[in-house]
């Protein structure tokens, strides 16, 4: 076998590799021992067709394809390693050669880690903010917590209004035909809350329990293809209307809701928290600030196979966030009148974001030669410990050797960000 690498623009490279016919052949035959009891020759019971007669029935090429997926990721593996290639997206594969008795050869397109060039580091201005917290502020937060504890009511002598959160079935039709995800029965809305296209919350309001209506809406121009731009006609039934009744704020409130027996003390205390949140608030605008700073200075050119990689892991996640709320994407795109290439788009550029961010806080790493020693790392696992309630040493057990490498990294970052602001300048 042999790997040779051609550099590309933008920081792409090709890398060429050459399997050998020998080993090639190994991988066919392996492909043909766990297939052949699901292949099925004239003649032959199955399982019992030597590989030769499947070949000259099927052709040659029937093992090809997957003796080449099983044995190219070793392959490109090691390639990688040979070649000291820092791979930062998947590879585009391309097979250049595949003849009978003949070495294969197969290359892939892939991003390498771009070089950045720092500009002035150290001694950005950023401002520093002198933080404040004002009676208002211990107020709004009282009656946000009140809002938590507001128990709900059931409203059976007005009609529905903003703010008030309904019971509702309902049924969907365009042009007369019933459309995939649009009944629901049983479905908790918030008016108000622009959970649904169109005006379709408003026309709840001024509806009285039991009332059968329709809701009629039009679904934005960048919806799904099939429901782009149509109008659509849904029969609703109000089943229940509720209000939210807040608890009165006083000492008994206090009791309930905190530690505290008066409401006198439980606002000291929501006065302190809330200066702690301002101030770390303020301070992660002039961290941020900073970096933004830092990042703007420095030059790098990001390949496109890096960020459209990024962008596919972003959505990956939004997606599994959606799924633990009991949501799907589909169902996320008909809710919000949005498709994929808006939300590839939306993602994008805090995907190019987050790469320059990556980079630049690894380049001062290395410029300050930063480390995270053995004990930062056990000084981590006990905060983590504590976060989520189990033993660190429990915790230090399940963390595979490529995690605790990721958290590595993650904290030298962190410490680069330390190390720039505390040598920023004050606006």
């Amino acid at each position: 076998m042999s790997n040779t690498l051609e550099k590309l623009e933008h920081n792409m490279v090709k890398i060429s590799m050459e399997i050998s016919a020998e080993d090639f052949e190994k991988a066919c035959d392996k492909v043909y021992q766990k297939e052949k009891n699901r292949i099925t020759l004239p003649g032959f019971r199955k399982g019992k067709a030597p590989r030769k007669m499947i070949e000259r029935f099927y052709g040659k090429e029937i093992f090809y394809e997957d003796a080449l997926n099983d044995i190219l990721p070793e392959v490109y593996t090691k390639a990688v390693e040979e070649l000291s290639v820092d791979v930062v997206s998947r590879p585009q594969v391309d097979v250049d050669k595949m003849v009978a008795g003949e070495p294969v050869v197969v290359t892939a397109t892939v991003a390498v880690k771009p070089e950045v060039t720092l500009g002035e580091y150290k001694g950005v201005v950023a401002e520093k903010e002198t933080v404040t917290v004002t009676e208002d502020d211990v107020e709004e937060e009282l009656k946000k917590n009140a809002e938590k504890n507001a128990r709900l009511v059931d409203v059976t002598d007005r009609a529905a209004q903003m703010g008030d959160e309904v019971t509702i079935d309902f049924d969907g039709y365009v042009g007369g035909e019933a459309f995939e995800g649009g009944k629901s029965e049983d479905y908790r809305l918030t008016l108000g809350s622009h959970s649904f296209v169109d005006t379709f919350e408003d026309q709840i309001v001024g509806k009285n329990v039991n009332d059968a209506f329709d809701v009629n809406v039009t679904f934005p121009e960048n919806y799904h293809k099939e429901l782009a731009g149509k109008e659509a006609v849904f029969k609703v039934v109000l089943k229940k209307i509720q209000k939210k009744e807040l608890p009165e704020l006083d000492d008994d409130y206090a009791k309930d809701y905190s530690e505290f027996d008066t409401l006198a003390e439980y606002k000291e205390d929501l006065h302190k928290k809330l200066l702690e949140t301002k101030q770390k608030e303020a301070d992660d605008r002039r961290a941020r600030a900073v970096v933004d700073a830092v990042i703007a200075g420095a030059e790098m050119d990001i390949p496109e196979a890096m960020v459209e990689d990024r962008v596919d892991s972003m959505v990956q996640n939004f997606a599994n966030n959606l799924r633990y709320q009991g949501i799907n994407m589909d169902q996320y795109m008909q809710m919000t009148g949005s498709n994929m290439a808006s939300l590839r788009s939306g993602v994008r550029e805090d995907a190019v974001k987050s790469i320059k961010e990556a980079l630049v806080l690894e380049a001062v790493v290395k410029a300050e030669n930063l480390e995270v020693t053995e004990e930062d790392f056990e000084a981590e696992v006990q905060r983590l410990a504590e976060l989520y309630k189990i033993e660190a040493d429990k915790l230090k057990g399940n963390i595979s050797d490529s995690e605790k490498e990721g958290m590595m990294d993650e904290m030298k970052s962190k410490k680069a960000v330390e190390w720039l602001v505390a040598n920023a300048k004050e606006a």
